[in-house]
C-alpha cells in the first residue's frame, strides 16, 4: 500500500548525453574512459534522473519523442549501479536493467563538465535524504519501544493545591479588608446595617465654662476675699 502512494519526482534533466559500449573490466583497477571510442558514441539522447521512494532511476530517453532507451535503477550511491572512471570526471559507468531481470554495463559521458557535476550531485543529495529519513525512522521506533510514563490519577487519588495566602472558611469566603489612603486599614462595618447614635439627653448640661465652687465662709464669719481672688486667677489661666 505504501509503494502505491509513492510518487515519482524529477531530480535532474540533461539534454545531451552520449552512450558507449565498453569492454569488460580487465582487473580491479577500475574503468578508464580512454579505452572507449569517445569520438564514436553508440547512442546520443537525453538523460533524466527520477526518484520513487528510496530508489533513483537514471533514464536514457530520445530527445524528440521521449521514448525510453534504457534505465538504470540505483539503490545506493556510490555503488555498483553507478561508478566513476579513473581518468575523467565527465564519464561514468552505469548498470542498465530491463523488465526481465537482465543487466548490462554501459558508459555515459557529458560534453559539458558542469552537466557531469550536476549528475553526480543529484544522486548524492537523493541518498543523503534517504539516510536522514532512515535515521529519523529509527529514532521514532526507539521512542515507541521505550516504556511510557503513566501520569494519570489512580482511583481515589487526590491532590492539594496551595495558592498564595488565600484561605477560606466553611460557610463562605473571608471578606477582604479595605485599605484607605496612607496605608491605614479600615475595618468593615458591622453586620445589620448602620448604627444610630442616640442624641444627647436634654437633661445633661453641656457647657464650655467652669462654674466656680461656692466661696467658703471665713472662720471669722465673713467672706474670704483672698481665697476668691486666688480661685479666679486659677480659672482664668485654665481658659487662656
Amino acid at each position: 500500500m505504501a509503494a502505491e502512494l509513492e510518487y515519482e519526482s524529477v531530480l535532474c534533466v540533461k539534454p545531451d548525453v552520449s552512450v558507449y559500449r565498453i569492454p569488460p573490466r580487465a582487473s580491479n583497477r577500475g574503468y578508464r574512459a580512454s579505452d572507449w571510442k569517445l569520438d564514436q558514441p553508440d547512442w546520443t539522447g537525453r538523460l533524466r534522473i527520477t526518484s520513487k521512494g528510496k530508489i533513483a532511476y537514471i533514464k536514457l530517453e530520445d530527445k524528440v519523442s521521449g521514448e525510453l532507451f534504457a534505465q538504470a535503477p540505483v539503490e545506493q550511491y556510490p555503488g555498483i549501479a553507478v561508478e566513476t572512471v579513473t581518468d575523467s570526471s565527465r564519464y561514468f559507468v552505469i548498470r542498465i536493467q530491463d523488465g526481465t531481470g537482465r543487466s548490462a554495463f554501459i558508459g555515459i559521458g557529458f560534453s559539458d563538465r558542469g552537466d557531469a557535476f550536476d549528475f553526480n550531485v543529484s544522486l548524492q543529495d537523493h541518498f543523503k535524504w534517504v539516510k536522514q529519513e532512515s535515521e529519523i525512522s529509527k529514532e521514532s521506533q526507539e521512542m515507541d519501544n521505550r516504556p511510557k510514563l503513566d501520569l494519570g490519577f489512580k482511583e481515589g487519588q487526590t491532590i492539594k493545591l496551595s495558592i498564595g495566602n488565600i484561605t477560606t472558611k466553611k460557610g463562605g469566603a473571608s471578606r477582604p479588608k479595605t485599605t484607605a489612603a496612607g496605608g491605614l486599614s479600615l475595618l468593615p462595618p458591622p453586620p445589620g446595617g448602620r448604627v444610630t447614635i442616640p442624641p444627647p439627653s436634654s437633661s445633661v448640661a453641656i457647657s464650655n465654662h467652669v462654674t466656680p465652687p461656692p466661696v467658703p465662709k471665713s472662720s471669722h464669719g465673713g467672706t474670704d476675699a483672698g481665697m476668691l481672688h486666688k480661685w479666679n486667677h486659677i480659672v482664668y489661666n485654665l481658659w487662656d
